[in-house]
């Protein structure tokens, strides 16, 4: 169902990706938007169980968009690092295809919102637990159902670069 990977050499193992998931602190969100036209959002998230949760507003683009259609893919950029001289870029990026969904339980919510917290805002948690509270009535949940992750990585750039370093 999704193309293999042209430069193969340059794909990332499972884990490898599931790290940079991991670690990274901004998703760019990609749905189909209006009109046809794709449509782009830096979002937060977090990863729970292997899922991806993104809060958004009860209203607005992306939420009419997914309802529309579901598939989405999201990407996370976790080294970009130009190398002029060697015409290339040291690279690290992970790309995500997946079914998005509304979540409606409550302890879902709550806890993928906790998890955000957590991951942006660790030494506030009194503060961020008010935040829950204060935006739950207008705060939704997405949860990403990855269907397809590949992991791409600037292999020989990175090499390369690190024996420059050491030099």
């Amino acid at each position: 169902m999704f193309r293999e990977m042209r430069r193969s050499n340059q794909q990332t193992t499972e884990a490898e990706a599931l790290e940079v998931l991991e670690r990274g602190s901004t998703g760019i969100l990609a749905v189909n938007g209006d009109n046809g036209f794709p449509y782009t959002v830096p979002v937060n998230y977090t990863l729970i169980n292997d899922k991806i949760y993104i809060h958004c507003a009860k209203t607005g683009h992306k939420k009419e968009a997914i309802e529309k259609n579901n598939k989405v893919s999201f990407c996370v950029i976790d080294r970009d690092a130009v190398v002029p001289h060697k015409f290339a870029t040291n690279y690290l990026s992970v790309v995500v295809f997946a079914k998005a969904q509304f979540v409606d339980n409550a302890d879902v919510v709550r806890e993928a919102l906790e998890a955000i917290n957590r991951k942006y805002a660790k030494d506030y948690p009194d503060e961020g637990q008010r935040e829950i509270e204060k935006a739950w009535k207008a705060v939704a949940v997405i949860e990403l159902t990855p269907m397809h992750i590949t992991g791409k990585a600037a292999r020989n750039t990175i090499q390369t670069a690190a024996k420059e370093t050491a030099k």
